[in-house]
């Protein structure tokens, strides 16, 4: 156990699973109580009951604006307060343009932007009563480069580190920092992604990364534990990558093969 978010309420989006969970306990771990936020209501109640008192579960639908004032409301009648929010909630389709639909397309902006536009909006007046607090965005090294059968999933991710930006000018002044976390391919569920069935994720990410293997859920949350905590006091509207350097090169070969 250690004390670098005593004290602190944090709101975990897409928290039943993957970096979504592995954030959620690292945070209990660090001191801090976390409402778990999900649509996948059965293992976000098992992860709430895992963490103990310190944590809590509600159902959240990022893309329903009165959901997140729900979510908000209980936040604060359950633990007194918000001071972190994790908008990590997020879907994977690979689909090549000339076979994408507008219904997938709009879905996966949908949740992967406008839900953490919703979420910057629902959680700003209660983190300006608190006296400020940390919003950390989950983009991906897809906000930085193209590719192949990516395009609603890229266009979203770079949208939300644009966003970020502009919310970091914003809410500077009632003491919010806002910033990006940008995991390359990590060990989640997001890789069993029906449209990408065949591919070697972990090979091909292997051979992406400079450090020669595909991340694990733990190594993203550490970079959020860092954004979330008063150790980067003096950091806002900035990424950190955690990708294993694989942006450092081209970094493309893993979904060529989707759109060959």
């Amino acid at each position: 156990m250690g004390d670098r978010l005593n004290g602190k309420v944090a709101v975990v989006t897409g928290a039943a699973r993957g970096m979504g969970a592995a954030t959620c306990r690292r945070f209990v771990d660090q001191g801090a109580r976390v409402l778990v936020t999900d649509v996948l209501e059965e293992e976000g109640e098992l992860l709430a009951k895992e963490l103990g008192a310190s944590a809590a579960f509600a159902r959240l639908d990022v893309t329903d604006e009165a959901n997140w004032a729900e979510v908000v409301a209980h936040a604060r009648r359950r633990f007194g307060r918000v001071d972190v929010l994790v908008n990590n909630a997020g879907i994977l389709r690979a689909v090549p343009i000339p076979n994408m639909t507008e219904q997938i397309y709009r879905q996966v902006v949908d949740i992967n932007q406008v839900g953490v536009f919703l979420g910057m909006k629902a959680v700003a007046g209660a983190m300006a009563a608190a006296g400020g607090g940390s919003i950390v965005n989950i983009s991906s090294i897809d906000g930085h480069q193209g590719t192949p059968t990516l395009v609603a999933y890229v266009a979203a991710k770079y949208a939300v580190r644009g966003m970020t930006r502009v919310a970091a000018l914003e809410l500077a002044s009632v003491g919010i920092r806002v910033n990006t976390v940008c995991p390359g391919a990590t060990r989640t569920r997001m890789m069993d992604c029906p449209d990408m069935a065949g591919i070697d994720i972990e090979g091909l990410s292997a051979r992406m990364a400079p450090l020669g293997r595909i991340g694990e859920a733990p190594e993203i949350a550490d970079a959020v534990l860092f954004l979330a905590s008063d150790e980067s006091s003096y950091v806002t509207g900035t990424d950190i990558v955690v990708d294993g350097g694989a942006i450092a090169g081209v970094g493309v070969e893993m979904f060529s093969q989707v759109s060959a």
